[in-house]
């Protein structure tokens, strides 16, 4: 698969960037520096640092500020569901830089507009039928097989958080958008070809097949005479309803686990205690179980289907679900919520391209990506307010503007899609969604970046049991 080359560029690069902590902190200190990961004396200071900073928390007055935040918040959340990767990296300088909050602010924040956006977008999908096939757009079995590795790669993105100095972010950051963008800008160039020749190979009444063909059956002449179901319906008559419940009781599982662990931190309980080990280490069987029902499932239904000489997919991914490839997409489930809870994103910036580059529809790797998101995003929600990480105003005002913005934005891009005959226009907006992030964060963390080195702080690894 294509998708294996992105990986190793993504782990190479992430590699090397990591090594390359040492040096950066050797020349920020004038080469006296013996930076250590659990160096705690310099770890304590930074981490005192941190905790003097008070929370910047505006007032919700109309304005200018809250204008322009409105606007980029409406556009970015649109946006980001229509390609399924949130927008997070453009709220979160929005609102720094514009509104005035403090960093971990807007980060939550952030979090609660991807929730609304995804939930709003998730809604509608719902009462969306399948372009091609008499199934859910909303595909249960791949969202069940990537969410419970999503999840516990995000408990693990937030523990590395705490550890990796800001500028390594800021690298990692960069590495993983433009890798991203670009391979998914390149496939949205070969779609569009395809698209052209399919469309005129229609006109002219000529029989055509493409590995994209089947996206624009029904915006052109149906197969069959029948209505479509939404679907809701398809959900409510097959046994989708069952897979979707399997994803609540995870949520509710990690859910719990990062909150008692969190109560646990506040109440002064020490971040690598027992007790907090335990409760990380609970995630685990939780994720593996759920991951390892959706595998046998999967891996059954595959060779049932080639024994019988039967060419359909499995779910919409164009790949064949033996061990190998199962266990490579379980290592990008974990990568994508281990990038997603490093960098503050909720894992679509990997989920979204992945899908695309499995051979999964635009449409449905969009609406798919998106439910996902919706049940990471709302367990940082949670977890955020329970330990009073934003103020509720403007969190209100922000999230409803983005729950509308994902209304709106995925009725356009499907109006757009009907009009221009084009899905390739899903994987555009999502190149340019990820490549805006990549500019506006990248720009930001190389400026606080360089101003740190410049001051010869600290540019080491950080011990994460003083730094929680």
């Amino acid at each position: 698969m294509a998708a294996k080359g992105l990986v190793v560029y993504l782990l190479t690069a992430f590699s090397l960037a990591v090594a390359s902590v040492y040096f950066v902190n050797n020349y920020a200190n004038g080469g006296d520096a013996k930076p250590s990961l659990l160096s705690s004396s310099t770890s304590n200071a930074l981490h005192h640092n941190l905790e003097s900073e008070d929370h910047v928390w505006p007032e919700l007055e109309f304005g200018w500020r809250v204008v322009l935040a409105t606007v980029i918040g409406f556009l970015g959340s649109a946006c980001g569901t229509v390609g399924g990767v949130g927008g997070g990296g453009i709220f979160v300088p929005m609102l720094t830089l514009i509104v005035g909050f403090d960093t971990k602010s807007a980060a939550a924040i952030s979090k609660c507009m991807i929730m609304g956006a995804s939930a709003s977008s998730v809604w509608y999908n719902l009462r969306v039928p399948h372009p091609c096939r008499e199934v859910p757009i909303l595909d249960y079995d791949l969202a069940l097989l990537f969410q419970p590795m999503l999840m516990l790669g995000i408990t693990l993105g937030v523990s590395l958080s705490v550890v990796f100095p800001y500028w390594l972010i800021t690298v990692l950051i960069i590495i993983l958008f433009l890798g991203t963008s670009s391979r998914s800008f390149c496939k949205a160039i070969g779609m569009w070809k395809e698209e052209t020749v399919l469309k005129k190979a229609m006109e002219d009444r000529r029989g055509f097949a493409s590995s994209y063909g089947e996206l624009l059956i029904d915006s052109y002449e149906p197969l069959v005479a029948k209505e479509q179901k939404t679907a809701l319906q398809i959900m409510k008559d097959n046994t989708n309803i069952k897979r979707m419940s399997v994803l609540v009781p995870v949520w509710i599982c990690f859910l719990l686990l990062q909150v008692i662990k969190a109560s646990l931190v506040t109440n002064g309980t020490a971040a690598c205690s027992p007790v907090y080990w335990t409760l990380t280490l609970l995630q685990f069987p939780v994720a593996l179980v759920v991951f390892g029902y959706e595998c046998v499932k999967l891996y059954k239904e595959s060779k049932k289907r080639r024994m019988a000489g039967n060419q359909e997919h499995v779910c919409e991914a164009a790949i064949e679900w033996n061990a190998t490839n199962i266990t490579f997409c379980a290592l990008c489930g974990v990568l994508g919520g281990t990038v997603g809870g490093l960098l503050g994103s909720g894992g679509g910036f990997i989920l979204g391209p992945l899908l695309l580059e499995i051979g999964v529809i635009p449409q449905v790797a969009s609406a798919t990506a998106t439910f996902v998101m919706m049940f990471s995003s709302s367990l940082s929600v949670v977890e955020f307010y329970l330990l009073k990480r934003f103020p509720m105003p403007y969190a209100l005002y922000l999230m409803s503007v983005s729950i509308l913005a994902g209304f709106w934005g995925q009725y356009f891009i499907r109006k757009m899609i009907s009009i221009l005959k084009r899905a390739s226009l899903i994987v555009f907006v999502l190149s340019g969604v990820i490549f805006a992030s990549a500019f506006t964060m990248g720009v930001i963390g190389i400026d606080k970046s360089v101003k740190m080195i410049h001051n010869h702080e600290f540019m080491g690894f950080l011990d994460f049991c003083s730094s929680q």
